[in-house]
């Protein structure tokens, strides 16, 4: 019974996770090539993805080392990027209120905007587990590693900036946004935190912008949601 229960859970997440995966191939090889045309060994690129997991955030520091910008800069920086992790979780919080602080810390290392947009919306529906999310968080994770040193080793084969290689992780979140909208007061949400972040980078330094964005956007989509509880957009 233990066994079954193992091997459903392993199924199951996996057939959300391949999406993902198939996804982070290009895009983990392509920042391996960036991170070998900056000067990293493979092999560093493997452990930055294994430490860090975070994609805009690597490729916003593969920039930042190629232009040969301080590395205590390049910490800060990619810290406010990833503060949008604090969104997630806030949101993750509730669903696994009650769980081991050890077994959310694992959980927590394999948070990614890509895991949070395919467990979230299953767990809001209550037939996914935990179990079902660390699967998905260390398939996408083990995925990503793998990729990146992949795409360091192959680097010195490919011409810089061939094959639209810096628009990967752009096309990747588009895509990500687009299976998000599920009505339109999803749409109306995604298109103020365009708005909102596109206008305060005129005034806030940094990536500011974008964490404050995302904020007011998302508040007001609650609002409007619950006030429309009963007649759905």
């Amino acid at each position: 019974m233990r066994q079954a229960r193992f091997a459903s859970v392993w199924r199951r997440g996996l057939s959300a996770a391949w999406p993902i995966c198939l996804g982070y191939l290009p895009i983990g090889m392509a920042l391996g090539v960036l991170g070998q045309k900056a000067g990293l060994h493979p092999l560093a690129i493997g452990f930055m993805s294994l430490i860090v997991f975070a994609g805009s955030s690597q490729f916003i520091a593969v920039s930042m080392i190629s232009s040969g910008i301080p590395a205590l800069t390049i910490v800060l920086t990619t810290l406010v990027v990833n503060l949008r992790h604090l969104l997630m979780s806030s949101a993750l919080a509730i669903p696994f209120r009650g769980r081991s602080r050890r077994l959310l810390t694992l959980f927590a290392y394999g948070v990614t905007d890509e895991s949070f947009a395919v467990n979230y919306p299953r767990l809001l529906d209550g037939n996914w587990q935990i179990e079902h999310a660390l699967v998905v968080n260390h398939a996408a994770n083990l995925t990503w590693i793998a990729s990146t040193i992949i795409g360091g080793y192959g680097g010195q084969y490919i011409p810089e900036g061939a094959f639209g290689i810096d628009y990967a992780l752009i096309a990747m979140f588009i895509c990500l946004l687009i299976f998000q909208l599920r009505g339109r007061v999803y749409l109306f949400t995604a298109l103020v935190a365009g708005v909102l972040a596109v206008g305060l980078s005129l005034v806030l330094p940094g990536n500011w912008h974008i964490i404050a964005g995302s904020m007011i956007a998302a508040t007001i989509g609650t609002i409007i949601k619950r006030r429309h509880m009963r007649s759905p957009l």
